[in-house]
């Protein structure tokens, strides 16, 4: 088991190597991106998050199977620039962005960085006393600006989306691009001020002595994986031509492929669309097929995932410690489609079936969702840059406390104590 492990990271700090060549002399290949370790336990992730941040090296660590409760927090340098990302469109949210933000600036000297658009609504726009402290926060715009090598570290105010959001930030979305510092996701903050909230495990009344805690290094973290999809599509372009008599007309069909890639924290969702028929799609498995998928739709999640789509599915609840990734159909034509669990290491890659009657739509957590045709295929992989979420007590403690208080497990009325009495009868 050690020497796979080894291997898998020798393998993986490798392809490490090879892809930063490549970048910094413009050749980025092909070859090099899909190279993935063979270790059935996934990728060993990157454990520095950002510019600055790491997580404490265990030394009492066996064989690399470690206590989710001693994954630590720690810095490299102090922290001086954070991400405050609040959730569009809500009012009961300007309150704590503005309570937050002058903290952050007046009182911690930090540097601020905030979304262009959030700071366009009219009631921060036009209020007068928070303008000035407008003037000091750096503004970027999504897909547009990479501020990945400048915020330290995230502090979320909102619900679950707002998560998934910030982890969308983080990512490259094609071959030449993707490096390390884009994807590499800095530690994440989430207050709970949502709907549902089972990912932000921070209360916004004693945000200051939190983020106090988080800037001293001192808090517990959780590494909730994501996936690295890429999803390849095969163009079909009739190029003109002009015939013998000089005149312009269609010639044959040229294909050319699309390379897309995602960093999924939930999960993909392959389904049917618009069509009234079901979805007919091949799922292979390291290149082997393992079934033909006819259903509603399939999902493939994360642990992390686990708890929202999947579960509503009829799936399993996984912890984010748990490396894995869950295959869950929806509505099956099949009584015998159960979910299925497979490891972390494995590559999947979904096709339409050559007599699928239909195309297919696909979403990466809900977002840039996008037609899948006959020819197209999606590969999915464990990613080796994790979200570092930080826990209010610990990875295990948080989670319970989740799937109690917002998902309601295992909760029923008790049954009534049996007296000496009733044991006559």
């Amino acid at each position: 088991m050690n020497l796979i492990r080894n291997f898998s990271q020798i393998f993986f700090f490798s392809n490490v190597g090879i892809l930063e060549t490549a970048i910094s002399s413009q050749r980025c290949t092909a070859l090099s991106v899909l190279e993935r370790t063979q270790s059935l336990h996934g990728p060993s992730p990157v454990t520095t998050f950002g510019p600055k941040a790491c997580m404490l090296q265990n030394p009492h660590a066996v064989m690399h199977i470690q206590d989710p409760a001693s994954q630590r927090l720690t810095w490299n340098k102090p922290p001086k620039s954070v991400l405050v990302i609040k959730k569009i469109r809500d009012a009961s949210l300007l309150q704590p962005f503005k309570e937050l933000c002058m903290f952050l600036t007046e009182v911690k000297n930090m540097i601020v960085y905030v979304e262009k658009k959030v700071l366009e609504d009219p009631a921060i726009s036009g209020d007068e006393n928070f303008g000035a402290i407008t003037k000091k926060f750096c503004t970027f715009r999504e897909d547009l600006d990479d501020i990945s090598n400048c915020v330290d570290f995230i502090i979320c105010l909102g619900g679950d989306g707002t998560l998934l959001y910030a982890s969308s930030l983080f990512q490259a979305t094609n071959l030449f691009f993707l490096c390390h510092l884009k994807e590499s996701v800095p530690p994440v903050m989430a207050f709970h001020l949502g709907s549902l909230g089972f990912l932000t495990p921070f209360k916004f009344d004693s945000y200051q002595s939190q983020v106090n805690q988080i800037i001293e290094g001192n808090a517990a973290i959780v590494l909730r994986s994501r996936l690295k999809v890429r999803v390849l599509k095969e163009n079909w372009e009739k190029k003109a031509r002009v015939d013998e008599k000089g005149i312009l007309t269609n010639g044959d069909s040229e294909s050319s492929r699309k390379s897309m890639y995602y960093q999924v924290l939930n999960e993909v969702v392959l389904d049917r669309g618009p069509s009234s028929y079901l979805s007919n799609v091949d799922l292979f498995l390291d290149g082997h097929l393992i079934t033909t998928v006819q259903a509603d739709g399939v999902i493939v999640s994360t642990p992390t995932g686990s708890t929202a789509y999947a579960v509503a599915a009829g799936a399993s609840m996984i912890h984010p410690n748990v490396p894995a990734i869950m295959i869950t159909p929806i509505c099956p034509h099949s009584l015998s489609f159960r979910p299925i669990v497979v490891p972390a290491g494995v590559e999947l890659k979904i096709m339409l079936s050559r007599d699928a009657r239909n195309t297919a739509w696909v979403s990466f957590d809900g977002r840039k969702r996008q037609e899948i045709c006959h020819g197209d295929s999606i590969t999915i992989t464990t990613s080796c840059f994790p979200v570092p979420s930080i826990c209010f007590r610990d990875p295990v403690n948080d989670w319970f406390e989740s799937l109690a208080q917002c998902l309601h497990w295992n909760v029923r009325k008790k049954q009534n104590y049996l007296s000496s009495e009733d044991e006559e009868f």
